[in-house]
């Protein structure tokens, strides 16, 4: 996929790419410390491309790092934030210190666990979690009490809850008992809670979920709490190509003078006899 998503506030931008974080560059835009493309912008909300803009503090050319993303199998009781107020254990104690500049690609509520993308791209992330582009992500869900068929017709059919419609991609019952029931869910786009709100509306608690594929990535067999690095080829990345080259149409040469060619004839002088 060829992805460019355009402009982001400064803050947002020097943050992704893991150049300073957000209260960091506020700092340096009110002191006047910082330059997009040789402009001091004191504007931490400034709209840039993080892409296509270059960016200076005091002059000097801020540090990007380089194309980086991993998938995490994210394990229960760990949050997806870079702090948390209440001290749990975040995705991010779970990366080395060269990785914790990273942002998630959408997050994994406290319980539910499986496929985390983190990276540095914010235009990939923002073209995996654009609904226009209907990336799918699949889920192994387990609830209370049997499935029926009527009722799994009604969540495939789609739901209100909360002013919100919930409507799964797909929908499969894998195996049901009047203990539990056991189902594969497809999603297109991320709301929140949508896979516990959808089966708590149809009367099931969901006791386990785990994501183990978020578009061409597959879980694979990645324990709990383990990473792996990805490549751009795993998930489909390809560079902007540059604009073409514009020729210009250079002027024809000019003929050399030709004295001959261009002499004035004139007429015959008249003779008198």
């Amino acid at each position: 996929m060829i992805i460019d998503f355009g402009k982001v506030p400064l803050e947002r931008a020097l943050s992704k790419l893991g150049a300073a974080s957000r209260s960091q560059t506020r700092d340096w835009a009110l002191k006047g410390r910082l330059q997009v493309n040789g402009r001091t912008v004191r504007d931490p909300l400034f709209m840039v491309s993080p892409e296509k803009d270059s960016f200076t503090v005091d002059g000097k050319p801020m540090r990007k790092d380089s194309w980086q993303a991993v998938m995490l199998n994210k394990p229960k009781a760990v949050v997806t934030t870079a702090s948390d107020e209440k001290g749990r254990r975040t995705v991010f104690d779970l990366l080395p210190s060269e990785l914790r500049t990273l942002h998630p690609v959408g997050r994994l509520d406290m319980a539910t666990t499986g496929l985390l993308i983190l990276t540095n791209d914010t235009r990939l992330s923002s073209y995996l979690t654009d609904p226009a582009n209907a990336v799918l992500r699949t889920y192994i869900v387990t609830v209370t009490g049997e499935m029926t068929e009527a009722q799994l017709a009604k969540a495939a059919a789609g739901i209100m809850d909360e002013g919100e419609f919930l409507k799964p991609a797909k929908i499969t019952l894998r195996k049901a008992s009047g203990h539990e029931s056991h189902l594969t869910v497809e999603l297109t786009e991320g709301k929140n809670r949508e896979i516990r709100r959808l089966f708590e509306a149809l009367g099931h608690e969901v006791t386990s979920l785990k994501r183990v594929a978020f578009g061409p990535l597959q879980l694979g067999a990645l324990e709990p709490g383990q990473f792996r690095r990805l490549t751009k080829e795993e998930l489909g990345v390809k560079e902007t190509p540059p604009p073409p080259a514009i020729k210009r149409l250079q002027p024809p040469a000019r003929r050399p003078h030709d004295n001959k060619r261009f002499k004035r004839k004139m007429p015959p002088k008249k003779r008198h006899y």
